[in-house]
């Protein structure tokens, strides 16, 4: 992750390569872990880990974990969903480890988490899809029910530090807020591929540009769809 010429932090995306049992379902894990470097490391100093437990069949998530250890701030919470009630049970700590806030809540049909969400849009076939088509996406965070529109922006080649990659192109609409500068401010490309993984994700913030670039990557199932060099 580079902030204008600096780089700032490094991020995991990782599939656990077996199955897991949750809620009496089926499950991949997957896991993304993110932590500040340099100098960023000294004075914003971030170690955070962000999971999902996604049904193998449908595609929704099980359970949701998160921890988040932020200089002095500190939150562990879990949420497990029902998808037959189509309810979400959270059980949440702070970094008073005795005080634990537990809490119900009523969720859309087909729910998604932060983490599973993003998984939900690989299975999708773009060939299908019309530039400009919209992706609706229901999701459950921080307590409450959101709704992400994606909009699906068509096919690009770009420049990664593993190389030259023929990618997807989507837009998630964001809502007004003093973070990121737009509605159109972030981009995320995936591999234009079986994989579908995510090699560059663009955003443009008030106070500057933050690019997140892919570096490395392993154990694909397919062959990244690389640009040869001439």
């Amino acid at each position: 992750m580079h902030y204008g010429l600096i780089n700032a932090a490094e991020a995991t995306i990782e599939v656990d390569g077996g199955l897991h049992r949750i809620n009496d379902r089926t499950c991949f894990r997957a896991t993304v872990t993110g932590k500040t470097t340099g100098s960023f490391d000294v004075f914003l100093r971030i170690r955070d880990t962000w999971r999902s437990y996604i049904d193998t069949t449908s595609i929704v998530p099980q359970r949701f974990f998160r921890n988040i250890e932020e200089n002095n701030y500190r939150r562990r919470e879990t949420v497990d969903f029902d998808h037959f009630t189509d309810m979400a049970q959270m059980e949440r700590h702070g970094k008073d480890k005795n005080k634990i806030k537990r809490g119900s809540y009523k969720v859309p049909d087909n729910v998604q988490d932060i983490v599973s969400g993003f998984y939900f849009l690989r299975t999708l076939n773009y060939d299908q899809r019309h530039i400009g088509e919209v992706i609706r996406v229901q999701g459950f965070f921080d307590e409450s029910v959101f709704s992400m529109d994606v909009i699906y922006k068509g096919r690009e080649t770009v420049e990664t530090k593993a190389g030259t990659i023929r990618a997807i192109k989507l837009v998630p609409k964001m809502p007004s807020n003093k973070l990121f500068k737009g509605e159109n401010a972030i981009s995320v490309y995936l591999s234009d591929d079986r994989n579908k993984i995510p090699v560059l994700i663009q955003a443009e913030m008030f106070v500057g540009a933050v690019k997140v670039d892919m570096f490395k990557y392993q154990g694909l199932k397919t062959r990244l769809n690389l640009v040869a060099r001439n």
